[in-house]
């Protein structure tokens, strides 16, 4: 059974920084891509990141470009998200996804990865 589990939200200064982490099993980690996404209130949930976990190849949206850093340690099956120079409209339920992909993640969006874990909130205030 694939589960991924997001953590590491919290509330946090404008300016400040946090990371999220993204704890997988149940599928071969390097086999799969990783996608982080976010999804604020009344808003759509939107991608922020991702990255292949064979190459390590990442992507980014200009959004958060320069300022997030996407990450994964096999070993620990484990992706990561540092998110800093935070910013207001950075605040929502941030959440990771994984799913087998034949192209390098930039190619896909939120609804074509099968699996989700639980999302964790963020919270930057001004």
């Amino acid at each position: 059974e694939v589960q991924l589990q997001a953590s590491g939200g919290g509330l946090v200064q404008v300016g400040g920084s946090l990371r999220l982490s993204c704890a997988t099993s149940g599928f071969p980690f390097g086999g799969y891509v990783i996608g982080w996404f976010r999804q604020a209130p009344g808003k759509e949930r939107e991608r922020v990141s991702c990255i292949n976990n064979w190459d390590r190849r990442t992507y980014y949206e200009d959004s958060v470009k320069g300022r997030f850093t996407i990450s994964n340690d096999s070993a620990r099956k484990t992706s990561y998200l540092q998110m800093t120079s935070l910013k207001p409209e950075d605040t929502a339920v941030y959440y990771c996804a994984a799913e087998r992909l034949a192209l390098s993640c930039e190619n896909y969006r939120a609804y074509e990865y099968g699996n989700w874990g639980r999302g964790t909130q963020v919270t930057v205030s001004s």
